[in-house]
């Protein structure tokens, strides 16, 4: 039978979207499902202000009556504004290891950008770098993170098939905690602070995180800002981020490096325990229990730490700033029993985040890639 293509126009049609990614993963022990509420949200125009300035469109694949594959088309104007580019992405795709299901529904989104006038499409890449991004092209033998994609190695065979090609990689890395902070970075922590008046700022509540969480997000602006695609976060996107992931944070787990002078965020780092195989028991759901797996998760003592944002004020870059995270954190995940992090996605131009590994045992075990076609 023929594969039919049908834009998706109402909350039934994407609850089905959504709900693809679990089905077609259902008893893969590397994958960690999102939740469907959440991700519903990040694809209602209603709901999510990142629809202000992209535009966008979701397929279902259908073969003999059933989904088979599904795909997200996204433009976000500011990031083409920016880079100077007339790029349409990809994002938010799933699909069997059927060419003809594959074919439809790249071919629909690759319409649809042209009609938009784009010129290349790329991807999987989101709305936002809040979003996923990057399919996996190695470490299918590794357990995802809540904040990357996992997927079958038949997917980038098919990228290859279509004459996609790579246009950016990300590394990430298992980084090991050491049983103390290095001396060298103790050592500098101290200069630095004194050399630029700045201060370390931990929080024990939402309270006395929220006076800092606007200017959080314009510090994270600042610093992403020469990354891969990366348009700021408007205002409201901005709220909508505060809103979703502030009741998340595990406060001993957040650091904050503030300019004494002015109460500048000159840098942070944000982590949390390993949500993974709490994420898998949920399955998509909060309700009935999926609750309890998670906020048993948050308040563990973790093995596996996830490091999730983590900036530095562009004019505050290499000046030793990031080791006063390091010499608050680690201490904390040593506490904790922490055995190692996960980097999460790391452009691997990116040789300043890289380099700050250096001093730390770790082993490259995923790498992910941003394809792109001209259109």
């Amino acid at each position: 039978m023929r594969v039919e293509i049908k834009e998706v126009t109402s909350k039934k049609e994407l609850r089905k979207f959504v709900k693809f990614n679990i089905d077609l993963y259902a008893g893969n022990s590397y994958h960690v499902p999102g939740l469907i509420d959440e991700e519903m949200m990040t694809l209602d125009p209603k709901k999510n202000p990142a629809f202000e300035v992209c535009d966008s469109v979701c397929y279902l694949a259908y073969k003999d009556g059933k989904v088979v594959g599904r795909i997200a088309g996204i433009v976000n104007r500011p990031s083409n504004e920016i880079w100077q580019q007339k790029r349409a992405r990809f994002g938010f795709v799933d699909f069997i290891d059927d060419d003809e299901v594959v074919d439809a529904l790249f071919g629909a989104v690759e319409q649809w950008a042209r009609a938009k006038g784009m010129k290349e499409l790329v991807g999987p890449m989101g709305f936002t770098d809040m979003d996923h991004e990057g399919m996996l092209i190695e470490g299918f033998d590794q357990l995802g993170t809540m904040a990357t994609i996992y997927n079958y190695p038949y997917y980038p065979k098919q990228m290859d098939r279509m004459g996609y090609v790579k246009d950016k990689d990300w590394h990430e890395f298992k980084i090991y905690i050491p049983e103390g902070v290095p001396e060298k970075h103790l050592r500098i922590g101290e200069i630095v602070k004194k050399k630029y008046g700045l201060k370390v700022m931990k929080f024990k509540s939402a309270k006395e995180i929220m006076p800092y969480a606007h200017p959080l997000f314009h510090t994270l602006n600042a610093a992403y800002a020469p990354l891969y695609g990366f348009a700021p976060l408007t205002e409201k996107q901005i709220d909508y981020y505060i809103n979703m992931y502030i009741p998340m944070l595990r406060f001993d787990m957040v650091t904050l490096i503030v300019r004494e002078a002015d109460n500048q965020v000159v840098g942070f780092g944000i982590s949390l325990p390993s949500l993974s195989k709490a994420m898998q028991k949920a399955n998509g759901r909060l309700l009935p229990f999926g609750w309890f797996h998670l906020l048993k998760a948050l308040k563990s003592k973790p093995k596996i730490v996830d490091l999730y944002l983590t900036g530095v004020l562009p004019e505050y870059q290499s000046k030793g700033v990031n080791a006063l995270l390091f010499n608050d954190l680690i201490p904390v995940y040593r506490s904790l029993g922490a055995v190692y992090a996960e980097s999460n996605p790391e452009l691997e131009t990116n040789n300043a985040v890289q380099a700050q590994w250096d001093y730390f045992k770790r082993e490259h075990h995923k790498t992910r890639r941003a394809f792109i076609k001209t259109l």
